[in-house]
Parts: C-alpha cells; sequence; structure tokens
C-alpha cells in the first residue's frame, strides 16, 4: 500500500512510518516540522515539508491507500491558554486534508485521538461506550473530528479507524520520545537522571488517588504503531472503528518517578506542585476491544521496559 502519514517527524508518526516500511508499505512522511524534526523520519520514507491542512499540497502528492494523521497539538495544559489555536489546527487542519483526501479517492483513515475526550472519569478502567466528556479544548479538539468522522462514514465518503491513545512512551534508538517543548513525565524524569534538569516538578500531590497523585495508563510507543498498522488492514472489513490503545494498567506520577530512578540508578530530587487544568486524577483504558477486533497483542508495555527502553533511547540523544 501506499500511505500517507502526516506528523511523520514526531515521536509516534516516525515510529508508524518505521513500522509501515518494514512491512513493505510505501510511505510518504509529511510534517510542517514545527515540533517534529526531521532526522525523526525514516530514510526510506518520501519526506515531505509541509502544512496538512495544504489542501493543494496534499492534492499534488497524488493518490494513496490510506492515511495515517498524526500531525496536531498536544498539550491540554496549553489549550486552556490558547483554545483558538488548537482549534484551528487540531480541526480545520484536518478537515482540509480529509477535503483532499475524500477528493483524491482515499478510502482508510487512520485518526490519532485520545483519553482526552473522555474528560475526567471515576471508575476504572475507560472502555469506548463510556461517556465524552472532554475538560480541555485539546480533548474538545479531538472529540470534533471524530464526530465528523463518524458523518463522513455514515455518508459513504470513507472508512475510518479512530484510535483512542492513552500514554504514549518508550521509544526505540531510532526514534527516542523529544518534543518541543517537553511536556511528558518520563523523558522528563530521564532529563533530570541525566542532568539535564536539576529536579522533576510533578503537578499535584491531592488527587483522590491512593497516593494522592494522577495515575496513567502507559503504552509503549512500538505496541502503538502496530496497533495502527493493524487498524488500516481492519477497515477493510469495519467501515468504522472506534478503539482504545493502552496497557490497561495505571500507574501514579509518584510510582513512574520512583521507577525511573530504579532503572537509572539516579535518585534525583522530586518535588510536588499545584495542580495543572484540564489533567483528570485518573485515565486507565480498557483495551479489550481493540485486541479482540485488530488482534492486537502488547509486547513491549511493562512499566519496567518501557522506562528502560526510553533510558537507552535517551542516552543517544
Amino acid at each position: 500500500m501506499r500511505v500517507l502519514v502526516t506528523g511523520a517527524a514526531g515521536f509516534i508518526g516516525s515510529t508508524t512510518a518505521e513500522l509501515l516500511l518494514a512491512e513493505g508499505h510505501e510511505v510518504v512522511a509529511l510534517d510542517s516540522l514545527i515540533s517534529g524534526r526531521v532526522e525523526n523520519v525514516p530514510v526510506k520514507a518520501t519526506f515531505v515539508e509541509g502544512d496538512c491542512g495544504d489542501g493543494e499540497l496534499v492534492r499534488s502528492l497524488g493518490s494513496f491507500d490510506a492515511c495515517v494523521h498524526f500531525a496536531a497539538r498536544i498539550e491540554p495544559g496549553e489549550s486552556m491558554k490558547y483554545p483558538e489555536v488548537f482549534f484551528a489546527n487540531n480541526v480545520a487542519s484536518t478537515f482540509r486534508l480529509l477535503d483532499a483526501l475524500v477528493e483524491s479517492g482515499v478510502e482508510r483513515f487512520v485518526f490519532s485521538s485520545s483519553c482526552a475526550v473522555y474528560g475526567d472519569q471515576v471508575e476504572m478502567p475507560i472502555d469506548e461506550s463510556r461517556s465524552i466528556q472532554p475538560h480541555s479544548p485539546y480533548g474538545q479538539s479531538k472529540r470534533m473530528v471524530e464526530e465528523g468522522l463518524h458523518w463522513l462514514v455514515a455518508c459513504g465518503r470513507l472508512r475510518a479507524a479512530v484510535l483512542r491513545y492513552f500514554n504514549a512512551a518508550g521509544g526505540t534508538l531510532a526514534h527516542p520520545e523529544r518534543h518541543r517543548p517537553e511536556i511528558h513525565l518520563i523523558p522528563i524524569a530521564l532529563d533530570v537522571a541525566a542532568g539535564r534538569r536539576s529536579h522533576l516538578d510533578i503537578y499535584g500531590d491531592d488527587y483522590p488517588t491512593p497516593d494522592g497523585t494522577c495515575i496513567r495508563d502507559y503504552i509503549h510507543v512500538s505496541d502503538l504503531a502496530a496497533a495502527h498498522v493493524l487498524a488500516i488492514s481492519a477497515l477493510d472489513v469495519h467501515p468504522e472503528l472506534i478503539l482504545n490503545l493502552g496497557s490497561g494498567v495505571g500507574y501514579s506520577n509518584r510510582q513512574i518517578a520512583e521507577t525511573v530512578q530504579r532503572v537509572t540508578g539516579v535518585d534525583f530530587e522530586v518535588r510536588y506542585t499545584e495542580r495543572r487544568p484540564g489533567d483528570p486524577a485518573a485515565a486507565i483504558a480498557s483495551n479489550e476491544r481493540a485486541r479482540e477486533l485488530l488482534g492486537w497483542q502488547l509486547q513491549r508495555s511493562d512499566l519496567e521496559v518501557i522506562v528502560s527502553d526510553a533510558w537507552a533511547a535517551h542516552q543517544s540523544l
């Protein structure tokens, strides 16, 4: 297949592009490089620098069998400050992309969504039937695209898989986790262990959780990438899919800090500060539907493996 991967210079996009190439597919990697890094793009992919919302550019790239859409702004806290930026980038640009793809006859679309669409849920784990109530413009932007995709499918315009990520982590030597700016807990903690930061800030220690810190479900980026590749094929059978992608196990921020200290052998300083807006107390996935419909099996999503892989990749930076 010929596959367009948007956001292919990012952490998850580049890892998925690498896996698609390894399985014999042709990949066109599209990225604006606003937050991605060109060195992340697999060398065998055809790289195009540009905005996925540039319909004329997308049309000029020719026909595709599928598109996997990662390009987006991803930080809930930032979205609380600049909601208009998130709606312009995550929603408007996505629909310009979809317009170009549908016009070009692309039939399969895999969308990088988020557990942020669920908002602050009380009962864990969260399955796909749970109510949608985002608590941030970021989560709302993902919800809006999901709703649009549903109507495109209902109207026979394309087939779509919505993949609701929990917390991607881990990494490989070729694709370490790094963002501009860095906002994710594990790579920040690894920066502290490596001496690049003085201490680790954990936002909030008064949540209704066993140790007072947020609980999250971490999934290895390699397992996440595998689900995207499987989803493309699954769209031949299922015109519309909505699937959670997570490990099904939750770890608190305090547990993450302790695991990073244990794996790296560095006893660094941890400081607890005020909560960030838009952060739910807990988010743990029910992944049964993805395992059933995709035949998906987790290979590397044990927390010790995630942190060990992330540390090995981090030291190569």
